[in-house]
């Protein structure tokens, strides 16, 4: 199962790799890259994963984490082209990226026994300051859809008879607003467990992706790293 999990971070962190440096190089979204869909699409396996019991992540957490990057990547930005070029859908992706960069970096070596000082404290760390950032772009993001959506009637549904309602998608993105920030409070609290090390609440140190003797380094390095700084 290692060799398997190897490969799929390997596919996922070459991927947002392509993603993270075209998006330097030129500065552009992918809001239509076929790279960014297929690997947003791949990070459902996370879960199977995670249900099999071969990742000893947290469900929930990583859950809503698929579900709101699909939903947004998806049916926000996709649907509208006009989105498509606005700049906060590219700091989006830019922070999505560059998280996805990191943790599959990570999940990779970590695999095969190797921890690096630097990048284990980022893996667990990076996202206090980024996932915040990513939550409000994502929330920047609905608004700026919110308009077109009304404009063009997507997703918009009228019942026909015997029903007497219709459903009306922007006042839908309204009410996920409110869903999108209630969740981001358990996963950024995920976040800062992850970087404390509290081992009543978060047992990554216990269950992390690697057994035994790596999963001691891994605690050693962040330990050692944290008290320097």
């Amino acid at each position: 199962m290692n060799m398997y999990l190897f490969v799929y971070d390997l596919m996922q962190f070459c991927g947002h790799s392509w993603i993270f440096t075209n998006m330097i190089i030129r500065f552009m979204t992918f809001g239509k890259g076929l790279v960014m869909r297929l690997c947003q699409l791949l990070s459902v396996l996370e879960i199977l994963h995670i249900l099999v019991g071969i990742d000893k992540s947290r469900l929930l957490p990583r859950f809503l984490q698929i579900t709101e990057r699909i939903i947004i990547l998806f049916v926000v930005i996709n649907s509208q082209e006009e989105v498509q070029g606005n700049y906060v859908v590219c700091v989006l992706f830019f922070l999505w990226n560059l998280l996805d960069v990191v943790r599959y970096t990570y999940n990779m070596l970590a695999r095969m026994g190797i921890y690096y000082l630097p990048l284990t404290w980022l893996n667990f760390s990076l996202c206090i300051p980024l996932y915040p950032l990513s939550v409000l772009a994502k929330g920047f993001a609905i608004c700026v859809s919110l308009p077109y959506f009304e404009s063009f009637g997507t997703y918009s549904i009228k019942l026909p008879f015997p029903f007497t309602f219709s459903i009306y998608f922007p006042y839908v993105l309204k009410m996920y607003l409110i869903v999108l920030f209630a969740e981001a409070e358990e996963e950024f609290s995920l976040c800062a467990e992850k970087c404390q090390g509290d081992k009543n609440s978060y047992k990554w140190k216990e269950n992390g992706n690697c057994p035994g003797a790596a999963n001691t380094t891994a605690i050693r390095i962040i330990d050692s790293f944290q008290q320097s700084l």
